[in-house]
């Protein structure tokens, strides 16, 4: 089967285009403004990409074009379209579909499907559930919405390994929507077996109008899993209590408090994993950081107990596990200053990030905070006042408001002298350039590339030599 894929260069079609390869499928696909690490991955599997959205792309005649959800309907000011491409499919009445229906039909049947869903931490614990049962034999395939370090790739087919009834898949399961021609969330096409729900807060202000909009995706989540299916649930969060108030069919375990079936003594670093009923099962001491990626590591020991990994051998593969790119990954050292990236793009996100960064380093160490509000929900202004809360753990703070329709200067104003905005990169990079100490540790946030900030403030350190 040839597919062309509209939007190739986001994680999940990108990922979906790299199956689909492995499958022995054609591959061919288009995007706008594309960027590491997705434009490298494709390009090292020699998947043809086209830049733009053109219309003369329906010429290729793939069998089915496969339609991610930055498409749309949409209408540039001067009336033409947006994505000709898509009108040009619909016209020619061309076959289409969705990237999860896609892969639904092509990849997930008949397996095992691991679903990974929250508003924080999928990627992080999609990765950690995924090297667990590779460091277990069980060889799964997965989709990951990033690359974790420990396999250099975002996506794989994985094999049916000895002993398991079916192959495993383990998969990121985004609550966003599907298409601009199906708005149910992402998730409800995976049919899991084994659904993880980390956590649940409100976000994506552009498709929902509030948290219990959201929750009903999650409630249409678990009307999917079978009987026989396991639910993994964060027994912290108050919005999946009332999500599994509203009718769980599927066996239930929980993660997280003191009555939970697994919960965590000790540092994040280095914390012993209790199970209720057995005390404690396993050590875990690692090079990550943070009660979130604590409460991560309980989900991914608690979902891999459900295919028949021990919670020891569990903790023995995370004693390894690397993370995943943009996952507060040290992009380089200068002038004695530590640079970081981080997807961090959600309040809560990026204050458990900081959180995490701080118990790391120290009281005595600055830690300054560089942030693009990228996402559509930052765009929107919805969570701004929540900001000076999010970046209350860094000493200095610096937002990049170019785009921006609402004042960020006056959203930070709590912060006082500690917080700081700049409509540009360079002007963005002269107040780093300013502020900044030996021993520092600064950490650029943002769900895209950020301009390169990362390398700019690298070289600029650099030249103080």
């Amino acid at each position: 089967m040839h597919i062309h894929i509209l939007g190739i260069c986001g994680t999940f079609m990108g990922g979906l285009a790299a199956l689909a390869r492995e499958a022995s499928h054609r591959v061919t696909g288009c995007d706008a403004g594309v960027y590491p690490p997705m434009s490298d991955q494709l390009a090292a599997l020699g998947i043809e990409l086209l830049e733009g959205y053109g219309a003369d792309q329906l010429r290729l005649a793939p069998d089915m074009f496969v339609v991610g959800n930055v498409v749309s309907r949409a209408r540039l000011p001067d009336g033409s379209p947006k994505f000709p491409l898509m009108e040009a499919i619909l016209d020619a009445g061309a076959r289409y579909t969705s990237g999860p229906q896609w892969l639904a039909e092509h990849v997930l049947q008949g397996r095992h499907v691991m679903a990974v869903a929250g508003t924080h931490g999928k990627t992080t614990t999609t990765s950690m559930l995924a090297w667990i049962l590779e460091q277990a034999g069980l060889a799964p395939g997965f989709l990951v919405g990033g690359v974790p370090l420990d396999f250099g790739v975002s996506a794989r087919l994985g094999r049916h390994a000895p002993g398991q009834q079916r192959p495993l898949f383990v998969i990121e399961a985004d609550e966003y929507d599907t298409a601009f021609f199906d708005k149910r969330s992402k998730f409800v096409h995976y049919r899991p077996r084994t659904a993880v729900l980390n956590n649940l807060e409100f976000d994506h202000a552009d498709i929902f109008d509030d948290l219990a909009a959201i929750e009903r995706q999650f409630e249409h989540l678990l009307r999917t899993v079978p009987p026989s299916g396991r639910v993994v649930v964060n027994d912290l969060e108050e919005s999946l209590a009332r999500v599994l108030h509203r009718g769980c069919w599927s066996q239930v375990t929980s993660f997280g408090s003191a009555a939970s079936d697994f919960h965590a003594e000790g540092p994040a670093h280095d914390f012993a994993v209790h199970q209720r009923g057995a005390g404690m099962v396993a050590q875990l001491r690692w090079g990550l950081s943070g009660v979130h990626n604590q409460l991560n590591a309980l989900a991914a020991i608690a979902a891999a107990a459900h295919v028949g990994v021990a919670p020891a051998q569990a903790a023995e593969a995370l004693a390894d596990f690397r993370n995943v790119r943009r996952r507060m990954e040290l992009r380089g050292t200068a002038a004695g200053v530590h640079v970081y990236d981080d997807f961090a793009h959600h309040p809560t996100a990026i204050r458990t990030t900081l959180e995490g960064l701080r118990q790391r380093v120290g009281a005595g160490a600055r830690i300054l905070a560089v942030f693009e509000p990228r996402s559509n929900t930052m765009k929107l202004g919805t969570m701004a006042a929540q900001l000076p809360w999010a970046l209350a753990p860094a000493d200095l703070s610096f937002c990049h408001t170019a785009g921006l329709d609402w004042d960020a200067a006056a959203a930070l104003a709590p912060l006082g002298a500690r917080g700081h905005t700049a409509a540009d990169l360079p002007a963005l990079l002269a107040q780093l350039g300013a502020a900044v100490r030996p021993g520092d540790h600064i950490v650029c946030m943002s769900n895209g590339s950020f301009g390169g900030v990362h390398d700019r403030l690298l070289q600029q350190l650099a030249a103080r030599g």
